[in-house]
């Protein structure tokens, strides 16, 4: 069965921060424990998934795995088990999870990271087998030129905010039938950043960011194929002053070739041969990845043998081997014959016993009694 994709499986965006795949580990945690599903045989299944995704996503060197090669990053590594014996995020995730008891953090107080960016990167066949650079151009933010990124038309240091104290965050306060409430939210002066700057720049608005276009160069690894996903670290969109950026996520298409197909790591295709070289055998030159090769055609190949050509597929992303190519035989028929070889054919068809003006007679009699076979089984 098919894995699914672990993003998914947490409901959460690939640029997800850690406290927001928590959040929401926490939430389906609570709804799919199979104590509180009992009449769902799959309850189970589906939380030990839950648990595998948390592990492998709260993870930061198991996500990097994931997010650049996908599940085969992780084969072979603790990252498609879980984190503890439990199937959990952690026993504190568990507390967490059920009894809400105290752990229970809050978004820090600062300035924001960086949004992550996504970049669909169209690659030939070749590339995907071989590897490749590429120059990418991305809309993005960037440091104001004004102000050099800080935000402040004076260059000045940003100051605590007066609202917070610095926290990013303020506490209100009400009275309830169960006693007095209080609540934590984002400070409305400074938007969580702790701090403001007095002289906002009047190109960014204080923000030290202007919108403009990058360049990103990235390797390709070879074996890659479409739907895979490459992650660039730092790559995306600036923070707010004194934030890290996000992160760039390139998409892999490959595009299609006219004559190889690919399965995983090995290649198909089909190559034409005469009916003589069939019968009698012969010696061919097959094109592959890495040049053309000799294939031996053994005499009376039948239509649709396939040979395999060991090592000629695409490489593996996580080892020395490649795959293999398959190579599929096609016999052709000539739609135009010249009196001498119409009359080598008809004399091959005497000396094998065939009669040209009539099919074989045995495959006549094949179709005969199995219709006859189908009419009694009607009648009955």
């Amino acid at each position: 069965m098919q894995k699914r994709d672990y993003y998914d499986v947490l409901q959460v965006g690939r640029g997800a921060e850690a406290a927001t795949i928590k959040k929401a580990y926490r939430r389906l945690a609570r709804q799919l424990h199979p104590d509180v599903n009992p009449g769902d045989p799959d309850a189970e299944t589906k939380f030990k998934e839950l648990g595998e995704a948390y592990s492998v996503l709260s993870d930061d060197n198991k996500r990097a795995l994931y997010d650049q090669y996908g599940h085969a990053g992780l084969e072979g590594s603790a990252g498609g088990g879980f984190s503890d014996g439990f199937g959990f995020g952690g026993m504190d995730d568990i507390f967490d999870v059920f009894f809400g008891g105290g752990r229970r953090g809050r978004r820090p107080a600062g300035p924001r990271r960086g949004s992550d960016l996504r970049y669909d990167l169209h690659i030939s066949f070749h590339d995907a087998a071989f590897g490749t650079e590429a120059d990418l151009k991305l809309p993005s933010l960037v440091d104001c030129d004004k102000c050099g990124g800080t935000g402040s038309r004076s260059g000045a240091a940003r100051s605590a905010c007066v609202q917070c104290g610095g926290a990013g965050q303020v506490r209100q306060q009400r009275q309830s039938l169960f006693g007095t409430v209080i609540n934590t939210a984002t400070c409305p002066r400074c938007g969580g950043a702790g701090t403001i700057i007095s002289d906002p720049c009047n190109t960014c608005m204080g923000s030290g960011r202007q919108k403009a276009e990058k360049n990103v160069r990235i390797t390709i690894p070879a074996g890659v194929e479409t739907g895979q996903k490459l992650r660039l670290s730092n790559e995306g969109e600036r923070g707010e002053p004194g934030a890290p950026p996000g992160d760039l996520y390139v998409y892999i298409i490959v595009a299609e070739h006219e004559f190889f197909q690919r399965d995983g790591q090995d290649v198909f295709c089909e190559v034409p041969v005469s009916f003589v070289q069939a019968a009698l055998g012969d010696e061919i030159k097959v094109p592959t990845l890495y040049g053309y090769e000799t294939l031996r055609i053994p005499a009376g190949t039948q239509p649709g043998t396939i040979f395999r050509l060991r090592e000629k597929g695409f490489p593996h992303l996580r080892g020395r081997h490649k795959g293999d190519q398959h190579v599929r035989i096609k016999i052709e028929v000539p739609n135009k014959l010249n009196s001498k070889q119409k009359k080598a054919l008809e004399e091959f068809a005497k000396v094998s016993g065939s009669d040209l003006k009539q099919p074989q007679v045995g495959f006549f009699d094949r179709i005969k009694d199995l219709f006859q076979e189908q009419i009694i089984k009607n009648k009955d």
